[in-house]
């Protein structure tokens, strides 16, 4: 006499094959049947399902920013808060443009090619804060500590994240986030995106001025692995919460970059 009540399968994706015929000689003896599936080296994170034309569909990656009103929503606080920290910090921003005119010659805007949403590259905005260098040199190398090509104006400006303030015009013409995965140079994306797993899955929001990695303390000369770990439970857990949450952090611990050089 059967006396089982329920019956969990666990079958590699090699055995799937016979998963029909299990299930059958289960539900015969009407034992509750449901089976654990082998994706773990597949999907990393805990999966979420959705119909498809009365299809049932295994989301790999739960991405809330997908959702076009989550986005929609994301997009009005980005404008708002873009607009309002460009009047408050004005007098900063003056200050440091004629500061960097007057002991440096070059542009007083640095822009730089970044990757972005959906792997679309895009121009980034920053207070010049080096020498000027040939463009091929300052694609592929990073600061260093005591970098001779950091300006003295540069150094002040790179530890306070003033030179990140003009970001705020990218967020206005939407190439940037006030809160989001940091973007790189092109260069070492290509390399991190062999070295890290699944480095790539950060370009599927939009990259931000701060994101969860910079409030705790991996910014700059940091584990680059740590970063997408955090980048990646940002992607997965996002609400408006959230990123007001990391916005008020970055105000009390992540203007102070002690690893920017």
């Amino acid at each position: 006499m059967n006396r089982l009540d329920e019956i969990a399968i666990t079958l590699s994706l090699k055995e799937y094959a016979g998963l029909e015929q299990i299930v059958a000689v289960c539900e015969k003896s009407g034992v509750h049947t449901k089976f654990i599936p082998d994706y773990n080296n597949v999907i990393p994170t805990r999966p979420y399902t959705e119909d498809l034309q009365g299809l049932p569909v295994i989301n790999i990656r739960h991405v809330p920013l997908n959702d076009p009103l989550n986005a929609a929503m994301k997009r009005v606080v980005d404008i708002f808060g873009a607009v309002v920290a460009l009047i408050l910090f004005s007098p900063i921003m003056l200050v440091t443009a004629v500061l960097i005119k007057l002991t440096s010659p070059g542009p007083l805007i640095y822009c730089q090619e970044r990757v972005g949403l959906h792997n679309r590259p895009f121009k980034m905005y920053k207070f010049r804060s080096m020498e000027v260098q040939a463009p091929e040199k300052e694609k592929s190398e990073w600061t260093t500590k005591r970098d001779p090509r950091v300006t003295p104006i540069g150094r002040i400006i790179r530890k306070t994240s003033i030179d990140e303030m003009p970001q705020l015009f990218n967020v206005l013409f939407g190439s940037m986030s006030l809160v989001g995965p940091r973007p790189e140079r092109p260069y070492f994306v290509e390399r991190f995106k062999e070295e890290i797993p699944r480095y790539m899955i950060k370009h599927q929001v939009r990259p931000g001025m701060t994101g969860w990695a910079q409030v705790n303390g991996y910014r700059g000369d940091t584990s680059i692995t740590k970063r997408i770990e955090h980048d990646l439970y940002y992607i997965e857990n996002w609400t408006l919460g959230f990123d007001f949450k990391i916005l008020f952090l970055t105000f009390f611990k992540g203007f102070i970059n002690k690893n920017a050089y």
